[in-house]
């Protein structure tokens, strides 16, 4: 119910906005609506007709007989003497568009996941899930107390948060799918989020990275004097946000987390990071894209092999079982496109709307009326945009570098910010979209609270680290 709620809430909210604005401010809105519904990123929307005062702008290109002039990203045409006419560029797509979008992600999903999910076919079938879920059962038999002991479900998550601990977004998914889909087989309420999902979900949306290579490269590309320095940063952030997760979820499952064994994994988990932290501070930003591109790409080739070697050592039908592991990859892939249409849409409209925008806007003028420091809300569009879209919020943090300055406070903000949560609301519908589970209880609640301790510790992380 509380997902139904939220995504009721986005079209809502969304239409009134863009309602308010066509009504009270008709001059500057009047495509507001056909941008959201047949709009697309990167169209030009007609804003009002303006005076000589946009000459300041740079001349930039000629079209025609009109010449192109553009500041940030409102764009001014010429049409002749003392006669302009002023557009905004849509950063986002109408729904039609963002329709096409969500099964396009569902079809780009179908090889990833037939791949993945053929090869975690042979390592069940070859006993490998099982000896995985031995290892880390005493851990997770803790933290997960509803899941029976060496049950399957845990050797799946565990390859799922190994792969997102290493950034490798297409092998986590699979790997997540799978563990959802394991969790189900034990969830007593096929259509309500079992605590054992709640507490996976969570963990996994903190988004524990341990090398932000994409936001290292794109800090190198901005010409960055050092990318590198949102490293700790971005891992503390993360780290911070997925232990809220942990302990928010604790809370409301009545989880002892000062049980001696969570203590010593959190531990261990947390001298492996800072070893690591260390390692990769001596290197420079080339070596770190190298380090982790081959820790990444040899650990999947790893696996592959491990998992192939056993299945021949245990006499599977390698093949078949790859075949039939496949299928379910196709399957899955599919049944998450209503969940993700619905979701993107709802998101879509927030952001065409201009309610992203007002709430940007209102954020800088309360923090400024209180007379408190406000550089941080130039960097704040890519933590709000980040829990419905990745791709939304690395725009926003290569805006906020080519706005600012990739060494600006703003820049460097939105770089950690964007390391630090995962998008919450695509993974909740994708992994719960996955199992057809459709009341998520608390989930969103809890993930949304992590994130805005990710956000919180950013924030203070750069304060202390950037001044």
């Amino acid at each position: 119910m509380a997902l139904s709620r939220i995504w009721s809430a986005f079209i809502i909210v969304a239409i009134l906005v863009a309602s308010i604005k066509l009504v009270f401010f008709r001059e500057n809105n009047k495509s507001v609506f056909s941008s959201m519904v047949s709009g697309r990123s990167g169209d030009s929307i007609h804003i009002k007709t303006t005076d000589a005062a946009h000459t300041d702008a740079v001349v930039i290109a000629y079209l025609d007989s009109f010449s192109i002039l553009q500041k940030e990203e409102i764009i001014t045409v010429k049409k002749g003497a003392g006669v302009y006419e002023t557009y905004k560029i849509q950063h986002a797509d109408g729904i039609i568009e963002t329709c096409k979008t969500a099964v396009n992600l569902s079809i780009g999903l179908i090889g990833i996941m037939a791949l993945f999910m053929g090869i975690m076919g042979i390592a069940e079938k070859a006993g490998g899930i099982n000896l995985l879920s031995r290892i880390i059962g005493p851990f997770f038999s803790k933290i997960f107390p509803e899941i029976p002991k060496g049950h399957p479900a845990m050797g799946h998550m565990m390859m799922n948060f190994s792969a997102n601990l290493l950034g490798l977004d297409n092998a986590a998914t699979p790997f997540g799918i799978k563990a959802m889909e394991s969790l189900q087989e034990i969830n007593p309420n096929k259509a309500v989020a079992s605590n054992a999902q709640i507490m996976f979900l969570s963990l996994h949306a903190s988004g524990l990275t341990l090398i932000p290579v994409s936001i290292i490269a794109l800090r190198a590309a901005a010409r960055a004097a050092n990318p590198m320095d949102i490293f700790i940063p971005c891992m503390i952030a993360t780290f911070a946000a997925t232990m809220a997760a942990m302990l928010i979820v604790s809370f409301k499952q009545k989880i002892n987390v000062m049980q001696p064994v969570i203590l010593l994994w959190i531990g261990g988990i947390s001298a492996i990071i800072a070893a690591l932290i260390v390692y990769i501070k001596s290197l420079n930003s080339e070596d770190v894209q190298i380090f982790s591109s081959t820790l990444s790409s040899g650990l999947i080739l790893f696996i592959f092999i491990i998992i192939v070697l056993g299945g021949i050592y245990k006499k599977v039908d390698i093949f078949s079982a790859f075949i039939d592991g496949a299928k379910g990859g196709f399957e899955t892939a599919v049944k998450i496109i209503p969940y993700l249409v619905g979701m993107l849409v709802a998101i879509s409209l927030l952001r065409t709307s201009g309610t992203f925008d007002s709430i940007i806007d209102g954020m800088k003028s309360l923090f400024a009326f209180l007379g408190t420091d406000t550089r941080f809300v130039d960097g704040l569009p890519t933590a709000l945009v980040k829990p419905f879209s990745g791709g939304a919020a690395r725009g926003m943090m290569v805006s906020a570098m080519d706005t600012y300055g990739a060494d600006s406070f703003a820049g460097r903000l939105s770089s950690v910010l964007q390391g630090s949560s995962d998008t919450t609301f695509y993974v909740i519908a994708v992994y719960f979209g996955a199992v057809s589970v459709k009341n998520t209880r608390y989930a969103v609640g809890a993930m949304l609270l992590a994130d805005l301790v990710g956000i919180i510790t950013s924030i203070l992380l750069a304060y202390l680290f950037f001044g």
